[in-house]
């Protein structure tokens, strides 16, 4: 059996540094790197795809809305075309980063509000995956299965990676708990790590709103800019290896 462990990496900004990357480059098998928008910059961008090619880290773009003071995670309207081209745009920034260290771009998750936006939203899906398919030569995506995202991805043919949150709560509609509500953000070890054996075996885990919910999972993401992002990324992959799992790279 074979499961991704996925983190948001590169995203500091200038003088600015978030997560401990480094760090976290021990245990996951893909990162999402930000592309300048909701944060990174050039220079971060390309140490940080230098340093998931030494790692053998599979490497994705992590496009967000143009938001650097929400950091991307603050809902914005836009058009269709505004949204397909800044994605294009996001993208190509990444993959030239890893044309110049001599890497693929292995696959796209969209950041934030885009990411929770378009899970609900299926002309914005439309939008974002016309613009990885048409940038990519194997487009692959990271969404929530039941998503959106992942029935524009798959009318469309490109790939799905089904995405859980190992730190997050989840609304018994499969989505994740909004931020703002009490008990949105896990943060206690080990309950997260039992709570994830029990998402990549297909059992049901428990919702905010006191239901439960079963969940498709290819990859598990670990927010990187959690405090104890280190140490749940560390204690997930031992307890997925311990129970019998490769963790790798999709």
């Amino acid at each position: 059996m074979r499961i991704d462990i996925n983190s948001d990496m590169g995203e500091g900004f200038g003088a600015w540094s978030m997560g401990d990357d480094a760090a976290l480059l021990k245990s996951v098998s893909s990162a999402n790197i930000a592309c300048g928008f909701h944060a990174g910059d050039p220079r971060v961008m390309f140490r940080t795809v230098q340093a998931c090619a030494e790692a053998g880290v599979a490497i994705g773009a992590h496009p967000g809305f143009p938001d650097l003071v929400g950091f991307g995670r603050r809902p914005m309207q836009c058009s269709a075309d505004e949204l397909r081209t800044d994605v294009i745009y996001q993208i190509g920034a990444l993959q030239a980063m890893c044309t110049a260290v001599g890497v693929e771009l292995h696959h796209v998750k969209p950041h934030g509000a885009m990411y929770n936006m378009a899970a609900a939203d299926y002309e914005m899906s439309v939008a974002i995956i016309d613009a990885v398919a048409t940038t990519m030569s194997s487009p692959l995506i990271y969404a929530q299965a039941g998503s959106e995202t992942a029935r524009a991805a798959g009318i469309a043919g490109v790939q799905v990676a089904c995405e859980v949150f190992a730190d997050r709560a989840y609304l018994g509609n499969g989505q994740l708990a909004p931020r703002s509500l009490s008990g949105a953000l896990l943060h206690d070890v080990e309950a997260i790590t039992a709570r994830a054996i029990r998402m990549v075996h297909g059992q049901p885990i428990p919702t905010i709103d006191r239901g439960e919910i079963v969940l498709n999972c290819d990859t598990i993401c670990v927010h990187g800019d959690t405090e104890e992002a280190v140490e749940i990324a560390k204690t997930l992959r031992e307890s997925l290896e311990s129970a019998g799992f490769t963790v790798s790279p999709l």
